[in-house]
């Protein structure tokens, strides 16, 4: 099956990244490489396709009913103009998707879906619409681009019609970006502060250019899905298919605050509200390596010599310079939950390779705005 390309799909070839398959789309791994680009993320300013991702309308005198029931977080907390993370639910508690949701009014949300869920979330909601709200798949109506870093808002400024420091944290306007239509949120998946631009396919190539040559003197540099990863593994931020999927609960993960339970009955409620009282037989954690070694995903974690569960993501942190990552382990390991600050052990080619255990985010925003704890 042939491969989807973002529009912004030639500048990447002219700008001699590596290209790989992912989620069914062509998209850029690195560019000069993962390390040089994570940092520059961490001490300047980077830019990412992010085009791949899915956008899902809902419209309607419905549209709110609908959209309290479908998310487990309460979209009553945001107001217009503003964007709230949310998980979408199957009724046993697994998690559907993970998904930023921006409420424009009570008649009209989007939600920005992962790439490999996006047609699945689109049937999801057309499956579960009782309230009878419309819609609309617009991922093909859309580019997107995510600008991250501590010089993020000094790049953006010179191209935005609105000052960057009138988009609070989470929240998003229409705006125009180097003269094209585009509506602007300060969000990302970094930790970093930033912005991520939605706009036009056909004005993808001339937003991105514009970007590039305003932020030159602020270090700016494109990123990769590869540094894009090792980012928000840094800040021990969840991915779909690792950390969360169909068979792990947002209780399993660590995520109680971005479900309502005190809110009126939304599709996987009663599931979580049973775990989040009767307790999980498994919990994410996340851990740094005190021997030498590269945590990977699938590795087993070991508790006094003895399996205990596994590896969801690992790597070398680029920034820290020691292998970190995060997975899940029975609560009844050592006879209860492991505590922080634990000792452990990862199964690094048939070698028990000590670790200890952490809480996320394992490296501290150092420049610009707090880290991206997702507001709840």
């Amino acid at each position: 099956m042939e491969l989807k390309k973002t529009p912004l799909n030639e500048v990447h070839g002219t700008s001699g990244a590596r290209m790989v398959a992912f989620a069914g789309w062509e998209m850029p791994v690195q560019y000069k490489g993962l390390i040089e680009e994570h940092l520059t993320v961490r001490s300047a300013a980077g830019i990412f396709d992010v085009s791949h991702m899915g956008e899902i309308e809902v419209s309607g005198s419905n549209a709110h009913a609908f959209v309290q029931r479908i998310a487990t977080n309460d979209v009553d907390r945001v107001g217009d103009g503003q964007c709230q993370y949310t998980l979408l639910c199957y009724p046993d508690g697994g998690v559907v998707d993970d998904t930023i949701v921006y409420r424009f009014g009570a008649d009209r949300f989007l939600f920005c879906v992962n790439a490999s869920n996006a047609d699945k979330v689109y049937d999801w909601f057309n499956k579960n619409n009782t309230e009878g709200a419309l819609i609309e798949d617009q991922s093909a109506n859309y580019a997107q681009i995510a600008l991250q870093g501590p010089n993020a808002a000094d790049v953006l400024g010179p191209l935005l019609d609105v000052m960057p420091a009138e988009i609070k944290h989470f929240h998003f306007v229409m705006a125009l970006v180097a003269g094209a239509e585009a509506m602007v949120s300060r969000t990302g998946y970094t930790g970093e502060d930033g912005f991520e631009i939605y706009l036009e396919p056909r004005d993808a190539v001339k937003v991105w250019g514009a970007l590039i040559e305003v932020g030159g003197p602020y270090g700016i540099s494109p990123i990769g899905l590869g540094a894009r990863d090792t980012l928000r593994l840094e800040m021990g931020y969840p991915l779909y298919g690792h950390e969360i999927s169909e068979k792990l609960t947002p209780i399993e993960a660590g995520l109680n605050k971005y479900v309502r339970l005190d809110k009126k009955g939304f599709i996987g409620k009663d599931a979580l509200k049973r775990q989040a009282g009767l307790g999980v037989d498994k919990t994410l954690i996340g851990f740094k390596m005190l021997d030498p070694g590269i945590p990977r995903e699938n590795y087993e974690i070991r508790c006094n010599g003895k399996k205990a569960g596994w590896v969801t993501s690992g790597t070398m942190s680029p920034s820290l310079k020691t292998g970190i990552g995060m997975g899940y382990v029975e609560t009844g390991c050592k006879g209860g939950n492991i505590p922080f600050d634990a000792g452990i052990e990862i199964v690094i080619r048939n070698r028990q390779a000590k670790a200890k255990t952490c809480r996320p985010p394992f490296y501290t925003i150092k420049r610009g705005m707090s880290p991206l704890a997702r507001p709840a």
